[in-house]
């Protein structure tokens, strides 16, 4: 099993975010945490593993929680699970939240990698994402978790943003190579409901062209790799060996269990999701001993397609064993036409144009 708390806080609201987050307003911190750390203990006596292999701290925006609420929470959370088997502990941090002695702490702490929402090194691309950093303090937030013995740093960076040149998009690559992280994820910006960006989208101020994301998605792709970083998911890139224990365990199909305002639980087949409000969560927490919604019983079938879906984002590949045998014409078919090849230990694997396609190739697979 692994372990998802999800931190809603954030200091401004994106644009184009669409996970549940908001600024903290009135919301009493401590309430907070004693919610998650009572989630936590209801959930260990329902599911009864107490031994999360990975954790993940993400948001929102978890190093917005101040030192005092941040041991709080890490102490509850060492009493309620027995850490001692985490292979990886990832927190999410934004890089106008923390400065030396703050990272010297999220060390102390246990965290294993720091995850940075950088997103650009423009300040003009900055500007209209919403985000609270400039550039120089992007920079700097790299060599303050080094200094402060972090592990691991992954930088996240996002392409085809309205504005964004090439060469834009260039400099923020290189910029963020020469940080020397250990891991870079680039995500194309998608448009998703309920957001700032979508209702620009909708009336024509923004626009989002396949061609031009392509364009993105194939320069990041040729720098990154040139620099050394092995291309392994269709948004991740790692130096060897600093591959997202966590996020590889997602996509591997393992239980994950979700702790937090709207977190996602998977646990036997039975998927639940939190209820997407901080004020109720805390309050059902209180009153009923979890903040349970959506709750569905996913099937043999379900869960496979989730994985066929998954795996077919990696380098490592498909097992050809998950697929069906009309779906095993499909990935011959894929194979002919060189978005795919089959590897002689039966895997299938994306390949040529295969990654830029990976949605509509998923599509048609299935």
């Amino acid at each position: 099993m692994i372990l998802y708390l999800h931190i809603p806080f954030c200091h401004r609201i994106c644009p184009y975010c669409s996970f549940y987050k908001h600024t903290p307003g009135d919301t009493d911190m401590r309430a907070f945490i004693d919610a998650i750390i009572h989630d936590a203990r209801y959930q260990v006596a329902e599911i009864g593993d107490r031994k999360p292999t990975t954790l993940y701290l993400g948001g929102g925006t978890p190093s917005m929680l101040s030192p005092t609420h941040l041991r709080l929470l890490f102490d509850h959370l060492n009493n309620v699970f027995d850490l001692t088997q985490l292979k990886e502990l990832t927190f999410e941090a934004n890089p106008a939240t923390f400065d030396l002695k703050k990272a010297q702490l999220f060390k102390s702490l246990g965290i294993t990698r720091v995850s940075l929402g950088i997103q650009s090194f423009d300040d003009a691309v900055l500007k209209t994402l919403g985000r609270e950093h400039n550039r120089e303090e992007a920079a700097a937030a790299v060599p303050i978790l080094r200094e402060a013995g972090i592990p691991e740093i992954n930088i996240d960076l996002m392409f085809s943003i309205p504005g964004q040149s090439l060469e834009s998009w260039r400099d923020t690559l290189a910029t963020a190579i020469s940080l020397k992280p250990d891991h870079i994820s680039a995500y194309n910006l998608t448009y998703e409901e309920d957001t700032a960006f979508i209702d620009k989208l909708t009336a024509g101020e923004y626009h989002d062209d396949p061609d031009i994301n392509a364009q993105y998605f194939t320069l990041a792709h040729k720098i990154l790799t040139e620099a050394g970083f092995e291309h392994y998911e269709t948004s991740n890139y790692a130096q060897p060996g600093k591959r997202s224990t966590h996020n590889h365990s997602y996509w591997t199909g393992a239980d994950y269990l979700g702790l937090g305002p709207s977190a996602v639980s998977t646990i036997g087949g039975l998927r639940w999701k939190n209820t997407p409000d901080t004020d109720k969560y805390i309050s059902q927490i209180e009153h009923v001993g979890h903040a349970k919604t959506e709750i569905e019983h996913l099937s043999e079938e379900d869960l496979r397609i989730e994985r066929v879906a998954m795996l077919l984002r990696t380098s490592d590949g498909l097992p050809l064993d998950l697929l069906k045998p009309d779906e095993l014409q499909r990935a011959n078919i894929l194979a002919e036409e060189q978005l795919a090849e089959i590897t002689s230990e039966r895997t299938l694997r994306l390949s040529g144009r295969g990654p830029l396609l990976v949605d509509s190739v998923t599509e048609h697979l299935l």
